[in-house]
């Protein structure tokens, strides 16, 4: 068993389809997805993501940590006050959100998801 596993070799074929609980509202944006890790008891994935400009009205189920890497993206949640996010960012998002992802820079991301 390998205790070390390299992220963003994007070796794993991606997922070319919207998540799960993003529906576009603006814009014709695309997303892609690379799982490079899944834990021994399926409780958390790592890899990679990255997504083209315009909006996705998103729900989350699960807690993310993500590290921007590329992109510009303002984040909204419902009620809530707008983040805008850059290229060195990290930050988390918790179980129950729902908002709005502005995609207006190509974003890509690594991602930490607990399942």
């Amino acid at each position: 068993m390998s205790y070390i596993k390299k992220i963003i070799d994007k070796t794993v074929t991606s997922i070319d389809t919207d998540l799960e609980g993003w529906e576009k509202i603006s814009g014709t944006p695309t997303m892609k997805t690379w799982i490079e890790y899944t834990s021994e008891d399926g409780s958390m994935i790592a890899g990679c993501w990255e997504a083209t400009e315009g909006s996705y009205r998103a729900e989350y189920k699960s807690w993310e940590y993500i590290h921007l890497i590329e992109g510009k993206v303002t984040i909204t949640p419902d009620g809530g006050e707008s983040v805008t996010l850059s290229p060195g960012d990290s930050f988390v998002i918790e179980a129950g959100f729902t908002g709005v992802w502005e995609i207006e820079e190509k974003v890509f991301k690594h991602f930490t998801i607990k399942l």
